[in-house]
């Protein structure tokens, strides 16, 4: 498989400098990449490893490109990560064939269910009565989408996800739980993408929608009645708890936590393990982490955080009394 300079920048733009000709074997990392391969530099603190790679091109922006030039071939562009994201899908595309729209013969798809003739169902899918599947929308093998769920168009959605699986509702009767019917369903919107093993919950009464744009990683909880804006992106292991709402545009990092009925704003990116505890309207970046330490220190900081409400309203009561000392003639 080979891809020319000339062929990859009549598809992508940029500015070529070097053999239109060259035929790019492979992609790789500045660090690995031979004298075949077409890699890129994205940050220009890692511009100091330009004169050592040894790729045969590389997609920088125009603040590198003077250092780029000097080793050889390069395509300049003003986004090169974005450049190398639109790459690697020309890549895939040349490498391996098309999806095949249709239904695969292990799957189980109810006779009342709507799948759109263009899209692709593969092994062992289970969809059930009622839900709808968009045009061109991709589901890989193992993929669940329960009853009355509606997956909208050009999504894809990985191995093992369950959407519409009962959100966790319960009533307590004397320290017996009572089972709270969920009578929603989940609705997602265009082009969204959903990692391996995530759990999209039905809501309980009013749906749990995942707006147009949103991408999730493996191994995310969403619960019930929760809303995603559009655009949004949320990294492996993430938690939001049922009722939460987030906003257009937000990003927020692996194995962090929104609890229930909370709700963050547009723009709003969390950082990654941190847990949102209040409702943040305010783009910005936001984090939440307590530093791992060996556990007898984590103890010991712990218990002096616990103080530290005592010690402020010492530490006021202090300030007062000297404040007070000062102005008395």
């Amino acid at each position: 498989m080979t891809l020319s300079l000339a062929r990859i920048v009549e598809a992508l733009g940029g500015e070529l400098h070097g053999d239109p000709g060259f035929l790019v074997t492979g992609l790789a990392a500045l660090s690995t990449a031979g004298p075949g391969d077409l890699s890129f530099v994205s940050n220009p603190r890692y511009g100091s490893q330009l004169a050592g790679s040894q790729a045969g091109c590389v997609i920088v922006g125009p603040e590198l490109a003077p250092a780029a030039l000097a080793r050889g071939a390069c395509i300049v562009t003003g986004q090169p990560y974005l450049y190398y994201a639109r790459l690697t899908q020309l890549w895939k595309r040349s490498i391996t064939p098309p999806v095949v729209a249709g239904v695969h013969p292990s799957a189980v798809v109810d006779g009342c269910a709507d799948v759109d003739p263009t899209a692709s169902v593969g092994p062992l899918c289970v969809i059930e009565r009622g839900a709808r599947i968009g045009a061109g929308t991709v589901l890989k093998a193992r993929v669940s989408v329960g009853q009355d769920c509606v997956i909208g168009a050009r999504c894809i959605v990985h191995s093992g996800v369950v959407i519409g699986a009962d959100g966790f509702g319960f009533a307590s009767d004397n320290g017996v739980w009572e089972k709270i019917e969920q009578l929603g369903t989940v609705q997602i919107g265009d082009d969204v993408e959903i990692g391996a093993n995530t759990c999209i919950d039905r809501g309980a009464l009013t749906d749990t929608v995942i707006e147009d744009g949103v991408k999730l990683d493996n191994l995310i909880q969403i619960g019930h009645n929760v809303r995603v804006g559009r655009h949004t992106a949320m990294a492996a292991c993430v938690g939001v708890a049922g009722s939460a709402r987030i906003g257009a545009f937000c990003t927020i990092g692996g194995a962090a936590v929104v609890l229930g009925h909370l709700e963050l704003g547009d723009h709003v990116n969390i950082s990654a393990a941190s847990v949102v505890t209040r409702s943040i309207l305010k783009p910005g970046h936001y984090s939440g982490l307590f530093p791992i330490d060996d556990n007898s220190k984590w103890e010991k900081n712990a218990a002096a955080l616990k103080r530290l409400h005592d010690l402020r309203s010492r530490l006021q009561a202090l300030e007062k009394s000297s404040n007070q000392s000062t102005t008395t003639p």
